[in-house]
């Protein structure tokens, strides 16, 4: 199988291959001339970028029967890459790694084309439990700063807020707008601009192309498509900047197309798109309990479930109740709420509601902001604090 190493740019994939990899491969008893190591960003391997150029190169370098480590940085640079990958896949000996910043070529086109002999590994910015590892501080001040700046490697080389901010905005600016706007050949720029920071400023909010192009014309007083607003929603989740959590009927066993909810890879991005000015708690908790499923393997949904009672005229009505998350993995599956704070038994009937409708035997979980250790009430939900949460990779299953 080739790995296709995926995910946001400066999130580490080419550290992970290129030191992490590299340096445990040598321990492993792998010879260094047997690790091919190919950085297609780099100007001096421009010339690599050619199809039958990089087939030769490799070629030549594979002497012997024993095994070859390819590894190769940025694919999507090189031309015609998937029929490149697929030569690889005739040489025997050869162990190829690839890494690629757009899931629009490494997630999709490449695992179709390879038809089951890739196998795609994402990297994720530092989880809080990663973060905190080599976080020089208090467990306060390393929460404030991961709450605040997000989990980009890089950032825990900053002392200065100062400038964990400004590299986290010029990294958004430079990097992966420029990136974006330059690989589709975006005009509307200022239109672009300004649907990434309404979907920065309602992170966890239920909505869709239409409903965004209608605030766009009513707010905004623009006309844009909802084809278009889609097209660019496309384009921010292929870098891996935002991802889509679609909602799903519990008790109809349904996914329900429209609306959705966005959140965004690193809440330091997201933070750092509005210049640091909407910081509201609960959205951002809310933001990195879902990124916290998503790298320990679960695929994430919102959930949704139907609830009938009586009006003030004793008619039926139908109430719609949300479940923040339905994690799913395998066999195994997970509700989460996620509640800011439950200061008052209202708020705790509030947030418990929902779960109780569900009305099946998978665990129930409420994620607090509180600093408090796993708490189960009489109809088994289970309320956690949000760093034992985290920190905690077991957390789901105590």
């Amino acid at each position: 199988m080739i790995k296709i190493v995926t995910g946001v740019r400066r999130c580490g994939k080419s550290y992970l291959l290129f030191n992490l990899f590299h340096n445990h491969l040598p321990e492993k008893g792998v010879a260094e001339d047997h690790i091919i190591e190919i950085a297609l960003d780099d100007r001096s391997n421009k010339e690599l970028r050619d199809p039958d150029n990089m087939l030769k190169y490799v070629k030549e370098r594979i002497v012997d029967g024993d095994i070859y480590y390819i590894i190769l940085d940025e694919v999507q640079l090189l031309n015609e890459f998937e029929d490149v990958l697929n030569s690889f896949l005739h040489i025997r000996n050869a162990d190829v790694y690839v890494t690629g910043s757009n899931s629009r070529f490494l997630s999709s086109d490449v695992i179709t084309e390879f038809r089951g002999r890739g196998d795609e590994i994402h990297v994720y910015p530092l989880s809080f439990r990663e973060f905190i590892s080599s976080y020089k501080g208090s467990s306060d001040e390393a929460w404030d700063d991961y709450f605040t700046y997000g989990g980009l490697p890089l950032i825990l080389s900053y002392e200065d807020k100062g400038e964990k901010a400004e590299y986290l905005k010029s990294l958004f600016r430079n990097v992966y707008l420029s990136d974006i706007i330059e690989r589709h050949n975006i005009r509307n720029n200022e239109e672009f601009d300004e649907l990434i920071d309404i979907l920065a400023s309602s992170v966890g909010s239920l909505t869709n192309p239409l409903k965004l192009s209608n605030t766009f014309k009513s707010i905004k007083n623009k006309v844009i498509s909802d084809k278009t607003i889609k097209k660019y929603i496309d384009y921010l989740i292929d870098a891996f900047l935002v991802s889509k959590a679609a909602r799903y009927d519990i008790k109809g066993k349904r996914y329900i197309n429209s609306p959705s909810k966005f959140y965004f890879e690193d809440v330091g991005l997201r933070n750092a798109r509005l210049n640091f000015r909407q910081m509201e708690e609960n959205h951002i908790m809310e933001n990195i309990i879902y990124n916290e499923l998503r790298i320990r393997g679960f695929h994430v949904d919102v959930g949704l479930v139907e609830q009938f009672g009586k009006n003030s005229e004793s008619k039926t009505v139908k109430k719609q109740l949300e479940v923040d998350f339905i994690a799913t993995k395998g066999s195994e599956k997970f509700y989460i709420q996620s509640a800011f704070a439950m200061n008052t038994p209202e708020k705790k009937e509030q947030e418990e509601r929902s779960l109780n409708s569900i009305g099946d035997s998978f665990k129930k979980i409420i994620v607090v902001k509180d600093n408090i250790n796993v708490r189960r009430n009489e109809t088994g939900i289970i309320t956690i604090g949000i760093r034992n949460f985290l920190l905690n990779e077991n957390s789901l299953y105590l």
